[in-house]
């Protein structure tokens, strides 16, 4: 999950200062963790103590407030008793990677990712592009070969798979929708050679890049196995003490 946490905090300088190019310093004064990492971070919480991804979400959530939440899951964040709200928003597949490192079998890693997104992102896109997410992360670390995996999602998920990052760049824009993120995510990770490759795919895009790059990050670091030391020095040194002890102890457990 650390993949996907670098990929936030790398992606998160770009989200408002768009680049198209895959030419730039992965790290900078500007470099800070969002809501996508704190939120990741959450869910290996739970999965780490009791599951109960809706309590770890509001509690990290709420401690960590000016992470740069939406609109509509900040007032969920607010509310005395937060329900669902319908939402078919990116958010419930760029916190999900935890899941697809944790679980052994497809059916637990579909429940559980499910389980991950409905407290907040309820509809059928939302429960779908966290499933796709973290199955793909599964897929992924359990050493499938990249046509396969792009065989099982686009065929379980009815994403196309079938672009490639230079088709997708030119007309993409930013879009916080699952339908026109986890795609594009999924298609950076396939088109790369490396880590560090997939994250350029990802951010090059011009989108949403910090939540591409965090999606496309987890996916990433279980393919090609543990982050070079110098990103995750980089990480270590951003994120706060506490959202690193819990990163650490996730992947003391769950080592890709």
């Amino acid at each position: 999950m650390i993949g996907a946490i670098a990929g936030d905090i790398i992606g998160s300088v770009y989200e408002f200062g768009v680049t198209k190019s895959k030419e730039f310093p992965l790290f900078g004064p500007g470099s800070r963790y969002t809501d996508d990492s704190v939120l990741t971070v959450a869910v290996a919480q739970a999965i780490l103590t009791d599951g109960d991804y809706r309590r770890a979400v509001l509690d990290l959530g709420r401690r960590y407030p000016d992470a740069g939440y939406g609109g509509f899951f900040r007032g969920w964040l607010d509310a005395p008793d937060p329900k669902p709200y319908n939402s078919w928003g990116n958010g419930s597949a760029m916190r999900v990677s935890p899941v697809g490192f944790a679980f052994e079998t497809v059916e637990d890693v579909l429940r559980e990712a499910q389980r991950s997104a409905e407290f907040t992102h309820d509809h059928p896109e939302g429960i779908k592009g966290a499933q796709a997410t973290a199955l793909a992360v599964f897929l992924a670390r359990t050493e499938w070969d990249k046509d396969l995996i792009r065989h099982e999602i686009s065929t379980r998920f009815g994403y196309d798979l079938d672009r490639t990052v230079e088709e997708i760049r030119p007309g993409y824009g930013f879009d916080e929708s699952c339908q026109r993120t986890v795609p594009e995510a999924i298609v950076a990770f396939l088109e790369s050679g490396s880590y560090e490759d997939a994250i350029r795919n990802a951010v090059s895009l011009g989108g949403d890049s910090d939540t591409l790059a965090c999606i496309t990050g987890g996916i990433a670091e279980a393919y090609y196995g543990p982050l070079p030391p110098v990103i995750i020095e980089q990480v270590k040194g951003i994120l706060p003490a506490d959202l690193w002890g819990i990163t650490e102890n996730f992947c003391t457990r769950y080592n890709p």
